[in-house]
């Protein structure tokens, strides 16, 4: 057997880059710009290759109380279609707050069981996966995954160059008095397993025995260089290819990547000051799709390719 693959995809809205970047309250009509625009992008490559993806969705985009009916009504119907082609939604919160890990029971509760009861019913039965915003993931978070009975969590993503480089941006962002919306990791979880793993209930970034099994982000061994959507399409070809054979070594590559890799800035209309912050926006989706599609024939030559769900039955009987 080929060792497993999984492509994720996180539908994060615009307005979270806005925050991410200190840029004040994005424009409402940008709200569903990834959904509507890179969503069928994606699914569009995937299907010509017969992969079946997970896409990680903030609830509150089809919330009616949110957005309202039509808007709403149009993303579940998105969504409804992506279930039908065989692919997995899984739940990314219900208002994507970076600083989740950081709520109290109470909060993350409301959070997490929205989410849960709009996606299962997007999905005609319960949702199983869950991926926490900014990659950090608390004993309360967990302790209400274990309570609503989810098979995996994909929340932990020990890369510290990563964590470095992003506590760098923070602190630039608020030395020029536009203090970002994101929040630091908890530390611990750097030190994470990088493979999949049952995690313990009190502290998740550690072995344990939770009901549940924790799939981390994919990172390479040695240095843990972040192998990400966002990593792949900005590298080198030469650093590309080496970032993913290093994953060859690794009985599972997590694959994630994030509904705005393949946005195009002038198309879907992504405001100038955004695009100034982002360097991935400054890339023509023409040369994303190429990049992604190669990325994903590289993976159907050496993988198993399957979704989140999938892989996380096969590993809960492995570890």
């Amino acid at each position: 057997m080929s060792p497993l693959c999984s492509v994720s995809i996180d539908v994060d809205p615009l307005p979270c880059y806005y925050r991410i970047h200190g840029l004040g309250p994005a424009p409402d009509e940008l709200r569903h710009t990834v959904m509507r625009r890179c969503v069928p992008r994606f699914s569009e490559v995937l299907a010509r290759r017969g992969i079946r993806a997970t896409f990680f969705i903030v609830a509150e985009d089809v919330d009616v109380d949110a957005v309202g009916a039509p808007a709403a009504r149009a993303i579940r119907a998105l969504l409804a279609e992506l279930c039908r082609d065989g692919h997995e939604i899984a739940s990314h919160s219900h208002t994507h707050p970076y600083e989740m890990a950081r709520l109290t029971a109470a909060e993350v509760a409301a959070e997490m069981s929205r989410a849960h009861e709009l996606l299962s019913e997007i999905a005609g039965r319960p949702v199983r996966g869950f991926r926490a915003p900014g990659y950090d993931l608390s004993r309360v978070m967990m302790e209400q995954l274990v309570e609503l009975e989810y098979l995996y969590d994909s929340s932990l993503f020990p890369a510290p160059g990563y964590y470095a480089v992003k506590a760098a941006v923070m602190g630039v962002l608020a030395v020029a008095g536009r203090p970002s919306g994101a929040v630091l990791t908890d530390p611990r979880a750097l030190l994470a397993p990088a493979n999949p793993y049952r995690p313990s209930a009190s502290a998740p970034w550690r072995r344990g025995d939770a009901p549940i099994v924790e799939l981390p982000v994919a990172v390479t061994r040695g240095l843990r260089l972040p192998v990400i959507g966002t990593n792949l399409l900005l590298a080198p070809a030469p650093l590309r290819q080496r970032l993913l054979e290093s994953m060859r070594r690794r009985p599972f590559f997590n694959l994630e990547m994030h509904g705005i890799d393949l946005a195009d800035a002038g198309a879907d209309g992504v405001p100038g000051k955004l695009v100034a912050r982002q360097a991935d926006l400054r890339i023509t989706v023409e040369s994303k799709l190429a990049v992604f599609e190669a990325i994903l024939d590289e993976v159907c030559r050496h993988y198993d390719v399957v979704t989140l769900a999938e892989a996380a039955e096969h590993f809960a009987r492995r570890v």
